[in-house]
């Protein structure tokens, strides 16, 4: 079991890593006008979507019922066929983030001990859902276009 000093390190660890979120969610309002500067190697197109939707997706995924984190990441990684995988080092840091701004609130299964922890869109979660959706759907149109221009150069 972890100490509490311990436990207030990795707090801090995730509370610093939120601010990289934050720097991602930014960035995607320049997609499709620039490219966000690159972090050693990693692919543009993948890199691009996780800025402009991962958001969107997460509130998304608990829009109708309360969802934890694991299963997210398994739905999103089903919904973009594998594109757009996520990991836990992404995951969780967002959903700390989205948590301490209000736009969703998370309870555990079980509170007696760490458990899974189900979140839910809170009332001004829904309202932020529904900005990202009009914020991320030109991105998402760029993308569908690009892609659409490649099938059409290839297999024509």
């Amino acid at each position: 079991m972890a100490k509490p000093d311990d436990r207030s390190a990795a707090t801090r660890e995730a509370v610093t890593a939120t601010a990289s979120v934050e720097e991602a969610r930014k960035a995607a309002e320049g997609v499709g006008q620039q490219a966000a500067p690159q972090r050693g190697p990693s692919d543009p197109f993948t890199q691009n979507l996780r800025r402009a939707v991962l958001p969107l997706l997460v509130l998304h995924m608990m829009r109708d019922e309360p969802s934890y984190g694991n299963q997210m990441m398994e739905r999103i990684s089903t919904a973009t066929a594998g594109v757009l995988s996520v990991n836990p080092n992404t995951m969780y840091p967002l959903l700390r983030q989205l948590e301490s701004k209000g736009f969703i609130q998370g309870k555990w299964e079980h509170p007696e001990r760490r458990s899974r922890r189900y979140y839910s869109l809170t009332a001004t979660g829904r309202e932020e859902y529904s900005r990202l959706r009009e914020e991320a759907r030109p991105v998402l149109e760029t993308l569908a276009q690009s892609l659409q221009g490649i099938m059409d150069q290839v297999f024509d």
